[in-house]
């Protein structure tokens, strides 16, 4: 048996099982003279899916297309198998508890949140990841929740200062931002991109000569 046809009969198993959210049948073609951008999109993703059925990415973007038309049955099923191929796809995890949300079931959002949160609670770095996801998808707080979780893990973290620095840029608490800017630049000064945001904020740094160790150099310096 192929390898689309031995995941196709898996999905199949899991899906009488009650483990897969799944419309009765596949999701028919697109049928010929409907152009619009969304239909011709589905088209070409459901061509990627004839030549590679177990593609995570392939399903994520049809889930999302189906979402945004409000069509949940197939939106959940695309997304369960995205989550399938590859059960580390943060953003279709994210995806999927703003469907329930967009759907008007907070309970079963706030099930799977909670669920996909307790997954990768003892890995901060996937928890950020997933923090990220959040944040994409509209969702701030469940993803100051990963953000803040992570940091307690492991406060030591440049990665996860910055993207914490991040969330408080892109929601204009600049005060807060600038803070994580510089505890995750003492941290690791070798960044470019974080030099260049606490310029903006005011706060003067030193960048380390090339070659040099990436960690507690360049300290900022507060005007």
């Amino acid at each position: 048996m192929s390898s689309k046809g031995y995941a196709m009969v898996c999905a199949m198993v899991l899906c009488s099982l009650g483990l897969f959210g799944c419309p009765p049948t596949r999701p028919a073609r697109v049928a010929q003279g409907v152009n619009t951008a969304s239909d011709i999109r589905k088209a070409e993703l459901l061509r990627q899916l004839d030549k590679k059925w177990e593609n995570p990415v392939t399903h994520y973007e049809l889930g999302q297309l189906y979402h945004a038309e409000g069509d949940w049955s197939k939106a959940d099923w695309y997304y369960d198998q995205a989550i399938g191929f590859n059960p580390a796809y943060r953003d279709a995890q994210a995806a999927k508890v703003k469907m329930q949300l967009d759907k008007g079931d907070k309970s079963k959002s706030e099930y799977l949140a909670s669920m996909f949160m307790t997954q990768v609670v003892s890995a901060p770095e996937q928890l950020m990841l997933l923090g990220e996801a959040f944040e994409k998808q509209g969702l701030d707080s469940y993803a100051l929740k990963c953000y803040r979780d992570a940091l307690k893990a492991q406060p030591d973290s440049y990665k996860i200062n910055r993207q914490l620095a991040y969330y408080y840029l892109h929601k204009n608490d600049n005060e807060q931002a600038k803070e994580y800017f510089i505890r995750s630049f003492n941290m690791n000064s070798n960044q470019p991109d974080v030099a260049n945001e606490l310029g903006k904020l005011g706060v003067a740094v030193r960048s380390p000569e090339p070659g040099t160790s990436p960690s507690k150099l360049g300290q900022p310096i507060r005007p």
